[in-house]
């Protein structure tokens, strides 16, 4: 089944007839000439795969080759941004040799789904274990990030025998695009907070048949997920965070201590220098959108700027993470023209739903070393009233902490969640 595409627009095909549920029967979706994909029926879950038409792959080359570059930086390194020649690199590399098709087998190579909640349609991947008794476990992205952040630790979370561990670790995983990411629909209307996520995310579980499940979040994903603690869905067990949503601490008691004072250090220094970003994003994703959606080295650099700043690369980030892997991110973000709708979930939420909350559903905590900001222990302790697992003696990793350090953070998961199974 084809149909009229733009440029940009995905097609997508019905993958494998195994439903996670019962659902109304698989069907071929295209993508019509404005590149909205078919919303499933309610209550419908739909296996596909994806597939970017070859002449998006072709305009993107074109894009490339006729790229105008700025002037280079007039200060060395990354303090205004980007530098020139890292940036000249990574889109020579993406023009002559990047291999989107590859990405595209991997996917396809997972349980891949959409379907409608609450009038949006939402991608997920979703994979059972085959260990009985596995915990559910929802995992959710932040931005610039994606769901290919977590591909390298659903294997390990799954089948944990074939990675060494034990089968009693094993983890059911489900992994959304949050709205106006990758696949899922772009919302066409203001609506779309944490709040409301977080409940289509109970709903998705629950559609998935799971009666009791733990969650997880970084970034967006921490206030996604630390909106559902705040909601207390009857499914929810317990949640991990790696970046617990604690930017506006409790009152201090006395004087600061070292802790408090390095994480208010970073904290200011965040808001001074590192926050631009959010508040344009916040105040103008139309606006941002223009360019970045024109530009493939405009979106390019824009995603590449963060994942060398806030990752424990010391600036490198193509030796930490790979060229291929940074492209498929960005990749993805430009096949399916998201650059304006992923940042409005700024101008929704930045401001109103990103704050500390009171939690009092279990909580566990892991802080890895080069993350943004360190929060402290107490202010957790004084924030979440069931703070049972804290690790902040972590070697190695930051923001991104699964895209990063796959094999650290399915540790974390494992010992923060064995107590709960």
């Amino acid at each position: 089944m084809t149909a009229p595409f733009t440029r940009r627009s995905m097609l997508l095909a019905a993958g494998p007839a195994t439903l996670a549920v019962p659902a109304g029967a698989a069907h071929a979706a295209a993508a019509t000439p404005a590149g909205v994909l078919p919303a499933p029926l309610p209550g419908e879950i739909v296996p596909f795969q994806v597939h970017v038409p070859q002449d998006a792959i072709d305009d993107l080359h074109d894009r490339l080759a006729t790229t105008r570059l700025p002037d280079p930086e007039t200060a060395a390194g990354w303090v205004q941004g980007s530098p020139l020649p890292n940036v000249r690199a990574l889109i020579e590399y993406w023009r002559d040799r990047y291999e989107w098709r590859r990405l595209e087998r991997r996917l396809n190579s997972l349980p891949q789904f959409r379907t409608t909640i609450d009038g949006l349609a939402f991608y997920f991947i979703h994979v059972r274990s085959p260990h009985p008794n596995a915990l559910p476990i929802i995992l959710t992205h932040g931005w610039p990030g994606s769901v290919l952040e977590f591909l390298d630790v659903i294997g390990p979370l799954t089948d944990p025998v074939a990675y060494g561990g034990d089968a009693s670790d094993a983890f059911d995983v489900v992994i959304p695009a949050l709205p106006g990411f990758s696949f899922s629909d772009k919302p066409t209307e203001p609506g779309w907070r944490l709040p409301r996520i977080a409940t289509a995310w109970n709903t998705l579980m629950t559609r998935l048949g799971y009666s009791r499940y733990v969650a997880q979040g970084g970034d967006w994903g921490a206030g996604v997920t630390t909106w559902m603690a705040e909601q207390q869905p009857a499914g929810l067990a317990a949640i991990h965070l790696n970046l617990p949503v604690l930017f506006a601490p409790p009152p201090l008691d006395g004087p600061p201590t070292p802790a408090e004072q390095k994480a208010l250090a970073q904290l200011t220094a965040f808001n001074t220098d590192g926050a631009a970003y959010a508040l344009l994003q916040g105040t103008r994703p139309q606006t941002i959108g223009y360019g970045l959606a024109d530009s493939p080295t405009g979106q390019a650099a824009w995603i590449y700027e963060k994942l060398g700043e806030w990752s424990d690369s010391d600036l490198n980030p193509d030796q930490l993470f790979g060229r291929d892997r940074i492209l498929d991110d960005i990749s993805l973000y430009w096949f399916t023209d998201t650059a304006a709708s992923s940042a409005r979930l700024y101008a929704e939420s930045f401001t109103t739903d990103f704050r500390t909350l009171k939690v009092d559903v279990p909580v566990g905590v892991s802080i890895f070393p080069r993350e943004v900001y360190q929060a402290p222990k107490i202010w957790a302790e004084r924030t979440y009233s069931h703070l049972f697992y804290w690790n902040d003696d972590i070697p190695r990793g930051g923001h991104f902490a699964a895209f990063e350090q796959p094999g650290l953070f399915v540790t974390e998961l494992r010992n923060c969640f064995r107590t709960l199974r």
